[in-house]
């Protein structure tokens, strides 16, 4: 489908006639001169001029035209094609307390490291969604608002060290911190969804855990638990755990209060499908939005009118 961004140039059309209708002809400058054999000259030319002014002004008359329709911007319209989009707004809560440091992960890796590199391919994913990052440890910090630069948020998340808020958990002031944002915001309820990653239990804060959680429903926020640790280990003298301190009842009591899920990841492909179940549990909350491509095509009259400006300018010089 063809289409003019700018129909009204065609208004223009008519104004060179107009001009050679107000405007007086041009008078000739200088003195005649007088040649003998004038009369001779014009005889012998009278066969062929008639010819190139009609060819002139009609090339004129083309090229007029081809510069009013290229100045309109005529356009090809393609298909109209959908554009997902989603209304989701996205906090990530992620434990930076001194135990996530501990390296077993699979790999060698430290919980941290994992966490990062699984997180934030789960952000840079999340097109069209708005992510925040909060770190948090003895106190919580808001590293990155809610934000549609997910690159932003994802270095943010990648620069993160063991330590940087301290060395215990509070997770309730976590959550407290969250619900603060959600209250500053213009979210609608159940726009927001809090992800909460810990590897402890809560050793620090003002704010009890299962107390923020009950605000966080009323509020219209859901949580999704995961648990961060590697898998227990028996060894000679009992049971040896790479998360033992990680209070698992408390996060799934904080996901049931507030209608998420609670999930345990012990290895980077663990955590992986914890993000990949995220993803189905929060689907796009945007309707599709259609657009229909646009491809420009005032290059061709306006090429065009460039190149019947060489024989115009021919016929006015054997005219």
């Amino acid at each position: 489908m063809i289409q003019l961004a700018w129909p009204w140039i065609w208004l223009c059309l008519p104004l060179p006639w107009l001009l050679a209708r107000v405007l007086p002809p041009a008078k000739p400058q200088g003195t005649a001169l007088f040649l003998p054999f004038a009369t001779r000259l014009s005889a012998s030319a009278a066969v062929g001029t008639p010819t190139a002014p009609r060819l002139r002004t009609l090339a004129l008359v083309l090229i007029w035209v081809l510069l009013v329709g290229a100045a309109s911007r005529p356009q090809w319209l393609g298909d109209p094609q959908p554009v997902p989009t989603s209304g989701r707004r996205l906090l990530l809560a992620v434990d930076v307390s001194r135990s996530m440091a501990a390296e077993d992960m699979a790999g060698g890796y430290s919980r941290l490291q994992v966490v990062q590199a699984v997180a934030g391919e789960f952000i840079k994913g999340r097109q069209g969604d708005q992510v925040g990052l909060i770190l948090f440890a003895t106190q919580p910090y808001l590293q990155a608002p809610l934000t549609n630069d997910l690159n932003t948020a994802s270095t943010f998340l990648r620069e993160a060290m063991v330590g940087m808020a301290g060395t215990q958990t509070a997770i309730g002031d976590a959550i407290g911190l969250a619900l603060k944002r959600l209250r500053d915001s213009d979210a609608k309820p159940g726009e927001t969804v809090l992800i909460l990653l810990t590897d402890g239990s809560n050793t620090a804060g003002a704010m009890p855990p299962l107390q923020a959680a009950k605000l966080a429903a009323d509020a219209g926020l859901r949580i999704y638990t995961i648990g961060v640790g590697g898998a227990p280990q028996r060894g000679f003298f009992g049971l040896v755990s790479g998360g033992s301190d990680l209070d698992e009842d408390t996060l799934k009591a904080i996901a049931q209060t507030t209608g998420g899920a609670y999930f345990r990841a012990t290895d980077a492909q663990a955590l992986q499908q914890v993000y990949e179940s995220i993803d189905k549990l929060e689907p796009a909350a945007g309707r599709d939005q259609w657009y229909r491509p646009t491809t420009e095509w005032f290059r061709w009259p306006l090429g065009l009118a460039l190149l019947l400006s060489v024989p115009a300018v021919v016929l006015r010089a054997r005219a």
